[in-house]
């Protein structure tokens, strides 16, 4: 992503965030996601591997362009060499010549073949040193094939394979960016649980300190027992363990928080839980379409498919008949000077053609294909059952999430009324028309009913960004999830 815009992005968050030098920080779900998304280790990785993704996919649309190259292979030779004469004889000669050579080529790969047609252009002068001469010699056209017949076409291969790897890059970015929310919403509820543990620890030692003090006044004047009075205290301690132990686990969730977000200073964050969720319901036949069409699961599903076809593909061409063969024809003319070398041209043709045919390999080519085309069919039975699995999971999660939204709204109506019925336990007991037991009974329903409800706030927003890494989908604006992929190789 562009560094420019993130900075720009973080600092608009860090303005909205610290109202002061010495403040709490504070985070809302949103802000905490939009930081994730931005700076978390997570999604700067996301970023890293699309951008190798792309430029993979660009080296390979670059294959099936025409290439244009300019070479050279100069060389100087000084030695005495064995040169065979005219006569058959053999002497030893002294030599001591300079070859210099620029060939332009343009080149383009045939796909639908696997071959490669060129056409090119060069121009050769030797020097003579030890007789003071030169000469030169010239192809001024030269066309060209060279092919495979029976070959592994790596061309058409890729043709059909990179482009799913590469959509399957642009949807895995996407995806990995709905987990990372998942992840901050994770650690976000992970301190808001510590966080509401910690208030929760910090009122009933509260609560246990004044009714300890006030039952003092009881014991003296004998209208409460010893063992009520022994049991006011021991719940105190107790508390003020469960405060000491709730701030541990606060500042440790916090930590992770502070980490994960890229958060340097060593600043107290404290986040805010919105009761407000949003209340609509999810089709499940158009997420499990959604699904199928924009999960990258699926992408992988069909690159290991073509994959596995690929190398069967190749087993066969290596078990085989193996047929190469390279055409060439132009002109091409010598002359003591450049001009003339390029006058009254001549006809030039070579052609080759190799062949390999394995006799007798005691079955190893064979073997090949055979293992090749058992891979592929184990690699059909396993997309199979991913898909299966793929879409069990889409329909356990869409129902999940439909019924989250009212579990939230219990979780939310429990709350209320735990928190009523301990403060009307606590009035009972300090007016003597309750026992011990039951305020005991009435904050373990208060605090049970609170983590609840955190625990429900944070299961729909888990369940919801799971839902749209799958989908890619965004339910709740309906639109499609994607990014300005351009922006992000920048």
């Amino acid at each position: 992503m562009n560094l420019k815009i993130i900075c720009i992005s973080i600092g608009i968050l860090s303005a909205e965030l610290l109202s002061a030098q010495n403040q709490t920080m504070e985070l809302s779900l949103e802000q905490t996601v939009k930081i994730a998304r931005l700076e978390s280790p997570d999604a700067q990785t996301a970023r890293h591997s699309f951008r190798s993704a792309y430029w993979n996919y660009k080296y390979y649309r670059a294959n099936y362009l025409p290439t244009l190259s300019l070479t050279s292979d100069p060389n100087l030779n000084r030695a005495i060499n064995k040169i065979t004469m005219g006569d058959g004889s053999v002497k030893f000669v002294e030599q001591n010549l300079l070859n210099t050579d620029l060939t332009l080529n343009l080149s383009q790969n045939v796909s639908w073949t696997g071959g490669s047609l060129f056409l090119e252009t060069s121009a050769q002068r030797m020097d003579l040193f030890s007789e003071h001469k030169y000469s030169w010699q010239t192809s001024p056209i030269m066309i060209g094939y060279r092919q495979s017949l029976f070959g592994y076409n790596n061309l058409k291969w890729d043709k059909r394979i990179e482009p799913v790897r590469y959509q399957e890059a642009k949807k895995s970015y996407v995806e990995t960016l709905e987990l990372v929310s998942a992840n901050a919403i994770n650690k976000f509820f992970a301190l808001a649980t510590a966080q509401s543990n910690y208030d929760i620890a910090s009122f009933n030692y509260a609560n246990a300190d004044t009714l300890y003090h006030y039952a003092q006044g009881r014991y003296n004047i004998g209208t409460i027992t010893e063992n009520e009075m022994l049991q006011l205290e021991l719940n105190r301690l107790t508390e003020e363990t469960n405060r000491m132990n709730a701030r541990i686990e606060m500042d440790n969730c916090m930590q992770e928080l502070r980490s994960y977000l890229g958060i340097q200073e060593d600043r107290e964050i404290r986040v805010r839980v919105s009761p407000r969720v949003p209340d609509f319901s999810i089709n499940l036949n158009e997420a499990l379409a959604l699904a199928y069409e924009n999960s990258p699961d699926i992408q992988t599903m069909k690159r290991r498919k073509l994959e596995s076809e690929s190398a069967v593909a190749r087993a066969r061409a290596n078990a085989g008949l193996k047929a190469d063969i390279y055409l060439r024809f132009g002109l091409t003319q010598t002359a003591d000077k450049l001009p003339e070398a390029y006058r009254n041209l001549l006809d030039q043709q070579y052609v080759s053609l190799s062949i390999s045919l394995p006799i007798l390999d005691w079955g190893r080519g064979k073997g090949q294909v055979r293992v090749a085309r058992s891979n592929r069919d184990l690699v059909y039975t396993q997309v199979e059952q991913s898909r299966t699995d793929f879409e069990l999971n889409v329909r356990k999660l869409v129902k999940q999430f439909n019924l989250q939204t009212q579990r939230v709204r219990i979780a939310a109506r429990t709350d209320e009324t735990a928190q009523r019925r301990n403060e009307v336990a606590r009035k009972l007991y300090i007016l003597g028309k309750s026992t011990i037991l039951d305020l005991n009974a009435s904050i373990s329903e208060k605090d049970s009913a609170r983590r609840n409800y955190v625990s429900a706030l944070y299961n729909y927003w888990s369940l919801y960004y799971t839902l749209r890494s799958m989908t890619l989908y965004d339910f709740e604006r309906n639109k499609l999830l994607t990014e300005d992929y351009n922006l992000l190789v920048e």
